[in-house]
């Protein structure tokens, strides 16, 4: 007899720290915006436990749109399966037959797809500074991006996300995946910038390699993405520990613009 083990859903958590919620916060909220857009949903504690945990991977649409409306981010980025429409097959009329999505429902990606990951030996769970420098060709000048961010580790994984007006650029949220090996950390980031800032809201997408440092207080490397024209382009960036407390009065402390 085999026990399934579920894969914690890192990036919600992450999320839901970042808000500064518990998870009976979040259930409150999660009913709240379903009473507000007219879509009543029974969102519990034990349900977003239930999420957390990675026991329920595929939430059913109405509370999809309550935590896209409660977190403001969508929700390929809240760590939860894709939504993949079944494939059915059907005739053609021509004594053939054609295979189209179905709408009746949703399979969820394997989870026998991700690979096994060799669990770190240090644990990076708290609030990092991170800062990347970058060039602005339309500008002709160089600029820095900071962010506080919450890292959140499971194994060897790394979930980052920024807090709420916690950005150099406000309105520029920022998304880490990361894994770790022994010393070395790779992934991937993700940006939203501002729709009234220089970039317009475009979102901006990389890669980032970072080696820690003996005291595991800072990682340091580059970033690699692609520009407005489409070349691509890399840039020095750091993470530095600030607090490795995520509590709602550290987490306030540090939901204001890096200095």
């Amino acid at each position: 007899m085999t026990t399934e083990v579920h894969a914690p859903n890192d990036a919600l958590r992450a999320v839901r720290i970042g808000l500064r919620m518990s998870q009976d916060d979040l259930a409150k909220a999660l009913r709240r915006a379903g009473v507000e857009s007219g879509e009543p949903n029974e969102a519990s504690k034990r349900l977003v436990q239930r999420w957390e945990s990675g026991i329920s991977r595929s939430p059913r649409p109405v509370y999809i749109r309550a935590l896209e409306r409660v977190t403001g981010v969508p929700i390929e980025s809240l760590g939860f399966a894709p939504q993949v429409p079944m494939a059915r097959v059907h005739g053609d009329g021509t004594g053939g037959h054609d295979m189209t999505p179905s709408a009746e429902g949703v399979a969820p990606a394997s989870a026998d797809t991700r690979a096994a990951r060799q669990p770190a030996g240090d644990n990076y769970g708290g609030v990092w500074l991170s800062r990347y420098e970058y060039y602005s060709s339309g500008r002709e000048d160089s600029f820095e991006g900071r962010h506080y961010v919450v890292l959140v580790q499971h194994g060897n994984r790394l979930t980052g996300r920024s807090l709420n007006g916690a950005s150099l650029n406000p309105d520029s949220p920022l998304s880490l995946d990361l894994a770790v090996d022994r010393s070395v950390v790779t992934g991937t980031w993700t940006e939203q910038t501002a729709t009234d800032g220089y970039y317009q809201g475009a979102c901006y997408h990389g890669a980032v390699q970072l080696l820690v440092e003996p005291t595991s207080r800072r990682m340091a490397g580059k970033w690699v993405g692609f520009g407005k024209d489409f070349d691509v382009n890399t840039g020095p960036w750091e993470l530095r520990l600030m607090d490795t407390s995520v509590s709602k009065a550290t987490l306030e402390r540090y939901s204001v613009p890096p200095g």
